[in-house]
């Protein structure tokens, strides 16, 4: 069984078991956290597609960590203008633990 979730303003495709990484959450680290915006609901042969979302749906996550992505690293220059900016971002993010999906 699987379902697609939607948070931070993106959407994942989650199953039991897995571990994905996705916006920071402001929970604390072995807080168990419900998510109800659920997009869509598979299981083998049959899929339930929400209008937008899924009645009734939710799935139970599990907060593991709290780290940073890699440094992503941006330069721009003009050429010939003597014109060089170095920055660099590195983002925040929250590891979950998918417990369970109900439908």
């Amino acid at each position: 069984m699987y379902a697609v979730i939607k948070t931070g303003g993106k959407q994942y495709r989650v199953a039991a078991g897995e571990k994905i990484k996705v916006e920071q959450i402001a929970a604390d680290v072995g807080q168990e956290i419900v998510f109800d915006q659920i997009l869509a609901v598979g299981d083998g042969a049959t899929i339930k597609i929400g209008t937008p979302l899924v009645s009734g749906a939710t799935v139970k996550v599990t907060v593991v960590a709290h780290g940073k992505h890699d440094k992503v690293r941006i330069f721009k220059m003009r050429r010939r203008k003597h014109y060089q900016k170095r920055q660099g971002h590195r983002q925040q993010f929250t590891e979950l633990h998918i417990a369970s999906i109900h439908a």
